[in-house]
């Protein structure tokens, strides 16, 4: 009764017509983005934060989470169509799919890819509601040794599940940790890594590290790319399935929601890892494996899914442990801290209307999403033959817009500069930025807690290993970590990013 008490209170949040039309307008971004490769909503959601400082915090996350599950709605489209992930999350939908549409298919492959999402993010939004509450009285029992314990875990777990280099995604973990403790000493007040600087006194500013990171520095790279954007269909028809298809289409769908479900909890885990998984599993599951890669309806059901599913779930250690669980949740931290809210357990009952109005949305938005993406399929379509070059120049200006308006100071802008060339060479030398920007968000929380354990144990480090949760949770890191570094675990990782490069 408790369940349907606070989603009722959720469907009040969500249902308000201002919040309608913020998930509106997040929906049609996410979309957009996800349709339009090389933009991506981690970009989107950096470059939209210094909109969200004027909006109450639950119309802020409401509009940004929008902008997150749409884009997984909006990727499958360009990779049905032309064969480009506008996410990356899409990069296995575009194998089946992308064949379907040679196939004159598209149309089946669109409106199976939108059914899954809708049934998957239905499922999910469900799932959110059931277990957050439960795992935030949970934490509720944390202290800061299992706190800090809990974020050395997260941390390994984005270093197993970055493609490529196990010692360049520890770096990238490193240099990030690092950055985020640049500023004044929390209790000495000694300034620690400015250069110099006066106007880094305060830390970097979050918006301008993460514009600069993802949105300018994706701008730079697919200047330097130059993506091929050939349509194998200008028009797209049957969107209607037969039910020979939904017939094969189920089962995939609801092992695909349940599958990214458990994987987006994970930290590191989310959208893309589910993907994955769930097409290698359609794969063993299916009679004739060799179907897949030649237009399977199946490898679209599953991933697309899984990918919505997981997309979802991931907002629930970020809502009850205030921890990341990849980099667009690292950004929904910060638009909470801008907005005066400590993400973490005490969201639950501090701000009940934010926690369940975020929740209760999720289900609007994925309604939206189904009646945004069939009907209008058209205009998608339409637009991914604007030329690139018209829109990178209104994206350097917005962003640059953005970031001044922050706090009105012309330093933000050289330190996006700064930064999105840093992110840009990062990228070039096979580093993830995406370890980095967890790095940088949980750094700050990460020695606080540190700090403070070590206070109120009189300096005794030994505290977080005569804790039983604690040192249960740096354990499991710790393998983890071993496992990783083994040299046959090594060699896939390296050849996975070849692949993917």
């Amino acid at each position: 009764m408790d369940t349907l008490h606070n989603l009722g209170l959720g469907l009040s949040v969500a249902l308000s017509l201002h919040n309608i039309w913020y998930c509106f307008i997040g929906c049609v971004l996410g979309t957009l983005v996800g349709v339009l490769p090389g933009l991506g909503p981690i970009a989107t959601i950096a470059m939209l934060l210094p909109l969200t400082f004027g909006l109450a915090p639950a119309s802020a996350v409401i509009m940004l989470a929008g902008i997150y599950y749409g884009a997984q709605y909006g990727g499958s489209t360009t990779a049905i169509l032309i064969n480009l992930p506008g996410e990356s999350s899409s990069v296995v939908t575009a194998i089946d799919g992308y064949q379907m549409a040679r196939q004159g298919r598209a149309g089946a492959a669109l409106a199976t890819a939108a059914i899954g999402s809708f049934i998957a993010g239905t499922i999910a939004t469900f799932l959110l509601a059931l277990f957050a509450p439960p795992l935030a009285h949970v934490a509720l029992q944390f202290g800061a040794p299992e706190y800090f314990a809990l974020m050395v875990l997260g941390l390994v777990a984005s270093i197993i599940l970055a493609s490529g280099s196990v010692l360049k995604a520890l770096a990238m973990i490193v240099l990030g940790l690092l950055l985020g403790l640049a500023g004044q000493d929390i209790y000495t007040n000694t300034l620690r890594l400015t250069f110099g600087i006066p106007e880094w006194s305060d830390g970097f500013e979050f918006v301008a590290v993460a514009m600069g990171t993802f949105g300018l520095s994706e701008v730079i790279r697919n200047l330097e790319s130059g993506a091929d954007r050939s349509m194998v269909a200008t028009k797209v028809s049957g969107l209607v399935l037969s039910f020979k298809d939904l017939k094969l289409i189920l089962p995939p769908i609801l092992r695909g929601t349940f599958l990214g479900a458990v994987l987006g909890i994970l930290p590191g885990g989310g959208a893309m890892l589910s993907s994955f998984a769930s097409y290698s599993i359609e794969k063993k599951l299916a009679a004739d494996p060799g179907r897949f890669g030649k237009g399977a309806i199946e490898g679209v059901a599953g991933p697309e899914s899984a990918n919505n599913a997981g997309a979802q779930t991931s907002f629930i250690p970020m809502l009850t442990l205030g921890l990341p669980s990849n980099p667009v949740m690292a950004l929904m931290i910060g638009a909470l801290i801008v907005q005066g809210i400590t993400p973490g357990p005490d969201v639950v009952n501090q701000k009940p209307e934010l926690f369940w109005g975020v929740i209760a949305s999720m289900w609007l938005g994925n309604v939206l999403l189904v009646l945004l993406n069939l009907p209008l399929v058209g205009i998608w379509v339409r637009l991914l033959t604007i030329p690139y070059h018209i829109l990178f120049p209104a994206i350097i200006a917005f962003c640059s817009i953005g970031v001044f308006s922050v706090s009105n100071n012309v330093a933000d802008v050289y330190t996006m500069a700064v930064f999105a060339f840093g992110g840009f060479l990062l990228v070039k030398l096979g580093c993830e930025p995406a370890p980095f920007l967890l790095g940088f968000v949980i750094g700050p929380m990460m020695e606080e807690h540190l700090r403070r354990a070590l206070l109120l144990s009189r300096g005794d480090v030994t505290v977080f290993l005569t804790r039983p949760l604690s040192v249960t949770i740096l354990v499991v890191a710790l393998i983890a970590l071993v496992v990783t570094l083994l040299p046959s675990v090594g060699k896939k990782r390296e050849e996975a990013f070849a692949e993917e490069s």
